[in-house]
């Protein structure tokens, strides 16, 4: 029996994650699924240590490392993530592991039969730190310049440079460029995240926007973030208070 926690805040994903663990032994148990930094820390200092953790990094309330730092947790670690930028911070918080989203059966099979040789065999840090070292240069590091727009009947490519947000309304998802015009896209904002990287940010459930097309922002009510554009865009975008730490880092380093 392999007893696992799941740390990821986008609900579909994680049993997404779930499932696949299943299919790839019926043996492993998900004894917990936490969405956030103060969730996963209540609960990994509350309860006995599982034999793996998978986490995602970019969490609601912050990055998934503040985890590790306020809890000792002598358990290898697994990250799920989206973006490559945070492999070598991963090794210093017990990650064996990383897995660019969106993940396959195939690839948390590898992560798991990694976890399998690690375990019982003892390595001192540099030379798990040389086995990471080699792991970067293997894995792909997915790369979009464009995404598909619709024009009528036309479907075109547009750079995501040319983006300053996504938008998503009612249903459908809006991208909305810095020339001031509006496009619908086919992808979801959680496929667009994944897609542009980290020079843009999912400042709430609603809006995915362009660091370039941010002038400035200012403290709003409740502890939120008002997010002020270098375009003409009539909507209010905020951030919520979950999220202000997390945004005001991203700005100050992108």
């Amino acid at each position: 029996m392999l007893n696992v926690v799941i740390i990821e805040d986008e609900r579909l994903t994680a049993l997404d994650l779930v499932n696949t663990l299943r299919k790839i032994d019926a043996d492993i148990k998900v004894e917990a699924i936490l969405a956030t930094v103060e969730e996963a820390v209540t609960y990994l200092q509350s309860n006995p240590h599982p034999d793996l953790v998978f986490s995602d990094i970019q969490l609601p309330d912050g990055l998934s490392f503040e985890i590790y730092k306020r809890v000792s947790l002598p358990v290898p670690v697994i990250f799920c993530t989206a973006y490559d930028q945070y492999a070598l911070k991963a090794f210093e918080v017990n990650g064996i592991d990383y897995i660019l989203k969106p993940f396959s059966k195939e690839t948390v099979s590898k992560a798991i039969d990694k976890y399998q040789v690690l375990k019982g065999n003892t390595h001192d840090q540099s030379e798990i730190f040389d086995r990471f070292i080699q792991m970067l240069g293997q894995k792909p590091i997915r790369q979009n310049s464009s995404i598909i727009i619709y024009q009528g009947d036309k479907i075109l490519p547009i750079e995501i440079d040319r983006i300053a947000l996504f938008c998503l309304e009612g249903n459908t998802v809006f991208a909305h460029t810095f020339d001031q015009k509006k496009h619908s896209v086919s992808q979801t904002l959680e496929e667009l995240e994944t897609l542009c990287g980290i020079s843009f940010f999912r400042v709430n459930r609603q809006f995915l926007v362009n660091r370039k097309a941010i002038k400035d922002a200012s403290r709003y009510l409740n502890r939120k973030i008002l997010v002020h554009l270098n375009i003409t865009y009539s909507v209010q975008i905020l951030v919520g208070k979950l999220k202000a730490s997390q945004f005001i880092e991203w700005l100050s380093t992108h």
